[in-house]
């Protein structure tokens, strides 16, 4: 039977959850730009709670499906659903994991059931060292086992994940026009925050060990002796909040920080900074490192964020073992850098990290290999 032209192709997007994070948002900016009409997006996750983008796919067409692995830790029943999902729906012609630490097991059922198109997307370029380590480096090790394509967000995170694999680097690209500099927006956003008089900081990101939140209030402390009239900003959840904010509340800096939670008005924030602050152990790349220098704010960042996040003139790079001062003086002289605050779209246009490009891109590659 001849294939309905008008059906779109449904592409299954592997992860833990849809939650306000890096990897997520990338998903989201691609969903909403690619043609819907050609290609839709449905999500497979490893969390039976609700997300904070959860509505949203659905409100786009899209299907979330829900496994709870990573809640009971039962690998067995994980397996048979696996089994049985990829046996209930043979729709699917593309499986796109970005969840590398079961990678091996989700592709290995979606080859099993003969899913024709398995892409293993790496999307950092270290391990946390905690107690799991050893077991992640394995499972890591395994992800392309059962793949058909390897992406990578950064040169270093393909060749951390895949070695000397034919990986394909895919930009994590951002909707550039929603960034675009605004005096107005900055005015307005400072003026609702109550920071009009204030010298900014921020960071977005997990409070969790890699996004490093601790060390950025130890640097604020020493910042906000250098300049009492300083504010720091924090956009995030995470298992660490409650640690982080223990922390603030011991070094007397509650007034000085504010903790907003998950937003959706992330854009405007970033204009309201006046130096955004990344001081992540590690990351495949740092999207949101991205999306501030799109919104004409200067950024401060770990020299060990892969190459490719330096878009602009507006990015400094620093070894945390610089130190808590040093960081706060570098911090300082960012905010004086002559390109701060402007629109900045012709950089990221150049680099490649505009999603017009990368939704076009993809787009054609699902259409191709899915046909």
């Amino acid at each position: 039977m001849e294939k309905n032209s008008k059906e779109p192709i449904r592409v299954l997007h592997v992860l833990q959850r849809m939650e306000a994070a890096g990897v997520q948002t990338l998903l989201m900016n691609l969903y909403r730009s690619i043609d819907r009409s050609k290609v839709q997006f449905d999500f497979l996750v490893h969390y039976k709670e609700h997300q904070f983008f959860d509505d949203e796919i659905e409100a786009l067409g899209g299907k979330i499906y829900r496994l709870s692995v990573r809640e009971d830790y039962n690998f067995i029943k994980y397996c048979k659903e696996l089994d049985t999902f990829f046996e209930e729906h043979p729709e699917y012609k593309v499986v796109h994991g970005h969840m590398h630490s079961l990678g091996a097991i989700y592709l290995h059922y979606a080859k099993k059931h003969g899913v024709p198109v398995r892409i293993a997307h790496s999307h950092t370029n270290s391990t946390q060292n905690d107690a799991k380590k050893f077991i992640k480096q394995i499972m890591n090790s395994l992800y392309r086992k059962d793949a058909t394509d390897l992406f990578s967000c950064s040169e270093a995170a393909g060749k951390y994940m895949f070695g000397d694999g034919d990986f394909t680097v895919i930009n994590n690209a951002i909707l550039t026009d929603n960034f675009l500099f605004s005096q107005a927006k900055r005015d307005e956003k400072r003026k609702e925050l109550g920071v009009e008089n204030k010298f900014v900081i921020g960071n977005v990101g997990r409070f969790e060990l890699q996004k490093n939140q601790k060390f950025l209030v130890d640097v604020f402390s020493v910042l906000h002796e250098m300049i009492p009239e300083s504010k720091l900003l924090l956009i995030g959840t995470g298992s660490m909040l409650e640690e982080v904010k223990k922390k603030v509340n011991e070094m007397g800096l509650n007034s000085a920080v504010s903790f907003l939670g998950n937003r959706k008005d992330v854009a405007e924030l970033y204009m309201a900074m006046d130096v955004f602050v990344f001081p992540s152990l590690f990351e495949g790349l740092g999207i949101v490192g991205v999306e501030a220098q799109a919104a004409g704010t200067p950024c401060v960042c770990t020299d060990t964020l892969p190459k490719e996040i330096s878009v602009t003139p507006l990015l400094y790079r620093l070894p945390l073992k610089n130190g808590v001062d040093d960081w706060a003086k570098k911090i300082v002289e960012a905010k004086d850098n002559s390109y701060a605050h402007n629109n900045m779209k012709q950089y990221i246009v150049d680099a490649n990290y505009d999603m017009t490009t990368l939704a076009k891109q993809l787009e054609e590659f699902y259409l191709a290999r899915a046909d």
